[in-house]
């Protein structure tokens, strides 16, 4: 993951991945169902995303990367995507509360889910 590391209170989404990942396998989602990542994800994916040496639990064929994106004030509407460890250091000197979502993505077959979720940053006295 890009240097953004995730501080205490971080939600893991695991056990929601497993009962997708469980679904697919039983028969009761289809792959095309859950290997559908949008447009921003792949263009992240394919241009910063960070690689890991966890296989897809879908296709078995490559190994996921994880994408992490940023929201907040004064950030854009639709999040930011965070691709380099500036970028993560640019965002924690802002000492404003930001909201970071990890996404897994398979480069291969597309599957994608929501790994993690956290925040960080202070919010100014009186709010």
């Amino acid at each position: 993951m890009v240097a953004i590391s995730a501080p205490t209170g971080a939600v893991s989404y695991r056990l929601a991945r497993e009962r997708v990942v469980s679904d697919v396998h039983a028969g009761r989602r289809t792959r095309a169902e859950v290997c559908d990542a949008q447009p921003e994800l792949r263009r992240v994916v394919e241009h910063g995303a960070t690689p890991t040496v966890d296989s897809c639990p879908i296709c078995d064929d490559a190994d996921l990367v994880l994408a992490t994106f940023a929201f907040g004030p004064g950030l854009p509407s639709g999040g930011r995507a965070v691709m380099t460890d500036d970028d993560a250091r640019r965002l924690r000197r802002r000492h404003r509360v930001t909201v970071c979502y990890v996404v897994e993505v398979c480069p291969d077959c597309w599957w994608n889910h929501l790994r993690e979720s956290f925040t960080f940053g202070e919010r100014p006295s009186g709010a």
